[in-house]
Formats: C-alpha cells, structure tokens, sequence
C-alpha cells in the first residue's frame, strides 16, 4: 500500500495520491470502480525499480479519497484526472487504467489528444465501440439491479465476480466496503456515461489492450479483442487473470506494461 502524501482538494474531496518521483517517463495509474491505489502496488514497484515516475491515486469517494465531497460523475471523474495531471506537472504521461480507471483514461484521451503520450487500459471496455441491442440492454439493468441487492452482500459478490486468486479477492472485499451503496451506484452510472460510440474513432497515441484470460465482466471478453483489430494492436490476455488481473498475475501484467513503455521510449 502506498504512502499517499500528496492532497489535491477538488470539489469539496481531498484527492489523495502518491507520486514517486522518478527521473524516467511519467506513468499515471488509475484503478477500477470500488477498488482504489493498493490494487496496483506490484506494477508500482515494478516501474518505479526501472527508473519511471510512477504516480498512483484514489478516486473520489474510493479509497483513502473520502468523503467524495460532490456526487461522483463521468465529467467530475475527467476533470479531477486532468487537474492531478496539471497539478503534478506531468508532460505528456502515459495513462494507465483498470475498468473504470480504463474507461476514464480512454475519456482523457479522447478529449485531450494532445495530454498523455500513451495509453494502458486494462480489463475494461471499449468507450468508443458499437454496443449491441444486448449491451444496452445489460447496461440498462445493471443500476436498478445493484440498488435491490442488499448493501451488506456487495462487497463478497463483487470481489468474486472481479477475482480468481485468494489475495485479490479479499483486497477487492476490503476496498468495496469502503463504499456505500449509493456510492456504488452513482460510481456504476459514471461508468456508463463514459461510454460513447464512435466505430471510426481511433486512438490517437500509442495503445496497449491487456485483458485477464477469465474476465467476464461485461462485453470486455467480445470487445478488446474487436478493438485491438480496428486499431491494429495485439491484445494481451493475461494468463489465469479474472476482471481484476493487476492483482490476479501481477507479473505478467507487470512485463506486458514494461515492454509496451519501453518500445515506446521515443514517442513524443
């Protein structure tokens, strides 16, 4: 778990955050809806050995980031992203993200080409790809589903369905119940709105696609492996990983990020 020293306070929540500081690239880490910093510690200290500049934070409302201070939205989530950037003076950093952290660094992205100098989205769908009548559908359900379940079960239900190994599941458990139920909902709903088909967009840095081999959130399984084809990437799929494969394999996604940075040194 990281020392999170740094504040940003932002609307009302003090947005917290560790930077380490390093002479290398800048690698901005973003994690999962419920999850928060701790669920990138081993990609942290892997980076950060190699000389990046490593820099980890909570969302609003997750982690140590709380209370959330104003109501977590998609728009609130881009613009808190982009001033820790401004904040730290990062130049052009690359932006790493899981789930929603991945929907959310494809957002940036996509409205500030000019910000980040690569991109990492790992476990997380497509933003800019079609949605099919059964996506929408799932979509549709999914916040009026989370809202009947019983408070108490979500943290154990979600962390299984993310995890496959013992030590993730339990972290996951332990970061969900940080969260409320409205919380939750509010962070899912965010998720969503993130979501903006354009079948012609096409990433304009670097991108690298990583995916847990037995993630079945969502459309991910069906939709990184489309979108890897239309922006001619190699999808990386992370062996015996489930949703949340920073923690499930730590290694391999750990190397499959040092390779793609590191054959991308001389992007500007």
């Amino acid at each position: 778990m990281a020392n999170l020293n740094g504040v940003l306070t932002l609307d009302g929540c003090d947005l917290r955050y560790a930077d380490d500081g390093g002479d290398g690239p800048p690698v901005v880490f973003t994690h999962g809806a419920g999850a928060d910093h701790v669920m990138f510690d081993e990609q942290r200290r892997h980076l950060r050995a190699r000389g990046h500049r490593v820099v980890v934070w909570d969302l609003r409302g997750h982690g140590r980031s709380r209370p959330a201070g104003a109501p977590f939205t998609a728009e609130r989530a881009v613009a808190d992203l982009c001033a820790l950037i401004e904040h730290l003076g990062l130049v052009r950093p690359a932006l790493a993200g899981q789930s929603l952290g991945g929907n959310l660094s494809q957002a940036v992205v996509r409205s500030h080409p000019d910000l980040a100098r690569a991109l990492i989205v790992i476990d997380s769908t497509w933003n800019a790809g079609p949605l099919t009548r059964w996506d929408r559908l799932l979509l549709k359900a999914a916040a009026p589903t989370l809202s009947a379940l019983p408070r108490a079960w979500l943290p154990r239900l979600m962390a299984d369905a993310s995890a496959r190994t013992p030590g993730a599941r339990a972290d996951a458990r332990r970061a969900f119940a940080l969260l409320s139920k409205k919380e939750f909902v509010q962070v899912w709903r965010a998720t969503v709105d993130l979501l903006a088909p354009e079948p012609g967009y096409r990433t304009p840095v670097p991108l690298c696609l990583i995916r847990g081999e037995h993630d079945r959130t969502g459309n991910i399984a069906a939709a990184m492996p489309r979108w890897a084809r239309a922006e001619g990437v190699t999808e990386i799929v992370v062996p015996g990983a489930g949703h949340i494969s920073p923690q499930d394999n730590p290694p391999a996604v750990s190397a499959a990020i040092e390779t793609f940075l590191h054959a991308g040194r001389e992007v500007r």
